[in-house]
């Protein structure tokens, strides 16, 4: 279990507190949820899926981040009232990730925070798990970060290779929190916004499976290589 320095009350749980029930007093009444999650990660997320539409684990990185204790669960107890009790909520989650996890440092896109609403009714979704994606992925993308909305829904995004699929599917709702990285591209294309904060990042590593979309992007927003 990590505790925020600067903000004590804030949690980090780590995969040995759920494994060893070592759960904070506060937390105890979602170990339930809890190992479920965990359960999800690392039967779905790091394994292939025969609808992914292309070869290896629905996500590359989570066997990895589990292996390397770099993955951390945080409970939002309760319903929010709006996207700015989410907000609020995630905001020392975010800028935490960004202290445990400085893009410089060696393995820091195997981190990843998930924040989960295990309280929330199935009306709630549209607005408290997609609502709050879309609303604050601008101010994430532009701090080198991505949030991603996994929920039962079914989720309306398909995968990128087979449109069919739901790869965000998850038991429990939630708001994951990662670095961006070089393939993270398709997710971003359709906002000039996001290309231009992809740029900035990735403009020397831009991976040759994305190229031909980041060039459909550079024509379509009148961008070139080293736009600001």
């Amino acid at each position: 279990m990590l505790t925020n320095p600067s903000d004590p009350d804030r949690i980090l749980i780590e995969v040995d507190d759920v494994e060893h029930d070592l759960l904070p007093a506060e937390f105890a009444p979602y170990a339930p949820q809890l190992r479920t999650i965990l359960d999800w990660a690392r039967v779905y997320l790091t394994r292939p899926h025969e609808s992914l539409g292309r070869k290896g684990s629905v996500c590359p990185f989570v066997q990895a981040s589990i292996d390397r204790r770099k993955f951390y669960l945080a409970v939002f107890p309760g319903r929010p009232r709006d996207l700015g009790d989410v907000a609020t909520a995630l905001l020392p989650y975010r800028d935490w990730f960004l202290d445990l996890a400085p893009r410089a440092q060696a393995g820091s896109q195997l981190a990843t925070i998930l924040v989960l609403f295990p309280d929330l009714l199935p009306d709630d979704i549209d607005l408290v798990i997609d609502g709050s994606q879309e609303t604050l992925k601008t101010d994430y993308v532009e701090r080198g970060l991505m949030i991603g909305e996994f929920h039962d829904g079914p989720p309306d995004k398909g995968g990128l290779w087979n449109p069919d699929f739901r790869p965000l599917n998850s038991p429990v709702p939630l708001l994951a929190i990662r670095h961006m990285v070089p393939t993270d591209f398709p997710f971003l294309r359709d906002s000039r916004d996001h290309t231009l904060a992809y740029l900035r990042q990735f403009a020397s590593q831009v991976p040759s499976s994305v190229r031909e979309a980041m060039a459909h992007a550079l024509v379509r927003d009148g961008l070139e290589v080293g736009s600001r």
